[in-house]
């Protein structure tokens, strides 16, 4: 029989955690009928106050102690470490998730799933406050947007996985941040996520949860671990608004031209030199995620989820083409800056020849950038290559 450990860190949470520990071990019928078997495994996290002495009393109830608060994540890595358990599951020391659907994540894992998350924006019955509503809604966009795969509650406090499957999780973080950062690197190293409905309480004792504090530092561990699998996804995007930005200032123009308008007012010149700057610095994200995911792929030795649309929209990828864009956008710029010139050695006035001088400027550099990135992406992908190749000839 397959064995569950739930871990429960706990941190000065000595007036809910007897409750939550009964309904814990409450569960324990409901676990055997599905043919599971429970360890409970509480970790003190440095309570100064009586929760250690209050889980200590509980027979057949394992007890772990740091001696000063090192955090959730570090509370529950300690906790991963201590369970026996071929499943590993964890829940808050609050009573706001439902022990009782444990046997119900169980069964999903065992059925397949690598990863099962108790889903609270879900679950019909929730009494989370509208601060968490916001926020889980938020972080779920953003997760699913940047990591190209639905996440519905990436901030579950409650879930149930494979023990096999932390090597590919690892490392996680010592705060409140693990949830977030599992949930997207889950999605990135292949495993398989399911997310079941539950409800949600409101805790007992007052919440360690700093809106402004733990909401940044979600927000960054987000992204930077969406960086370190798929650059070119946040990077990309960013890029493509940029470029977005600078085509639009540029058919502003045009259609300006063609409308008789030959003049531009101060607002006019500040919105294309911003359209002109926004847009170049958007070729450049776009180019950039791109070599950061060729570094990725090299540096991991792997296969991982990458892509900015998350399969191929051309059939030949879009940095091959990197090099002849280069060229024709350095020619390009060359040309209408040797007729700028002629021209306004002849009859035309200075003042006529900026607009071209300075689409002449963006267009040779832009150039040079897409073959520099093209030199450099080539030089990769033969590092790759190599790579694969000796790999091979070893026979690994």
């Amino acid at each position: 029989m397959p064995l569950l450990s739930v871990i429960i860190p706990a941190y000065n949470e000595e007036s809910g955690i007897a409750e939550i520990i009964e309904r814990v071990l409450a569960v324990r019928p409901e676990l055997d009928g599905v043919g599971v078997g429970l360890e409970l495994v509480v970790v003190d996290d440095g309570s100064r106050d009586r929760t250690g002495e209050i889980v200590g009393g509980y027979e057949g109830v394992r007890l772990v102690r740091h001696p000063v608060n090192k955090g959730y994540g570090a509370a529950l890595k300690t906790g991963f470490a201590a369970g026996k358990g071929d499943l590993l599951g964890f829940l808050d020391a609050d009573g706001t998730y439902p022990p009782e659907d444990f046997p119900a994540l169980c069964v999903k894992a065992m059925n397949g799933a690598d990863l099962v998350v108790g889903s609270r924006r879900s679950g019909a019955d929730t009494q989370m406050p509208l601060v968490r509503k916001i926020g889980n809604f938020f972080w779920s966009n953003l997760i699913t947007l940047l990591g190209g795969s639905r996440v519905i509650d990436p901030a579950s406090g409650m879930r149930v996985f494979r023990r096999e499957i932390l090597e590919k999780l690892y490392p996680l973080p010592d705060g409140l941040n693990l949830t977030p950062i599992m949930s997207t690197r889950a999605i990135h190293e292949g495993v398989r996520l399911v997310e079941v409905p539950i409800p949600y309480s409101e805790r007992v004792g007052r919440s360690k949860l700093s809106v402004v504090r733990d909401g940044s530092l979600f927000l960054y561990s987000i992204v930077w671990t969406i960086l370190t699998y798929n650059p070119v996804r946040p990077l990309g995007f960013l890029g493509l608004a940029g470029m977005a930005v600078g085509a639009l200032a540029a058919l502003w123009l045009i259609v300006s031209r063609l409308t008789g308008v030959t003049t531009l007012t101060p607002w006019g010149v500040a919105a294309l030199f911003g359209g002109a700057v926004v847009g170049t610095a958007g070729i450049n994200l776009f180019a950039l995620g791109i070599t950061f995911n060729y570094l990725v792929s090299l540096f991991v030795g792997r296969p991982v989820r990458q892509g900015l649309f998350g399969r191929p929209i051309f059939k030949t990828p879009l940095d091959r083409h990197f090099g002849w864009i280069g060229i024709v956008s350095v020619l390009g710029g060359l040309g209408v800056g040797v007729v700028a010139l002629v021209l306004g050695a002849g009859t035309w006035e200075q003042s006529r020849l900026w607009l071209y001088l300075l689409g002449s400027g963006i267009s040779f550099l832009v150039g040079v950038q897409l073959i520099v990135y093209w030199v450099l992406l080539r030089v990769l992908d033969e590092l790759s290559q190599r790579e694969r190749l000796v790999q091979e000839d070893l026979g690994k």
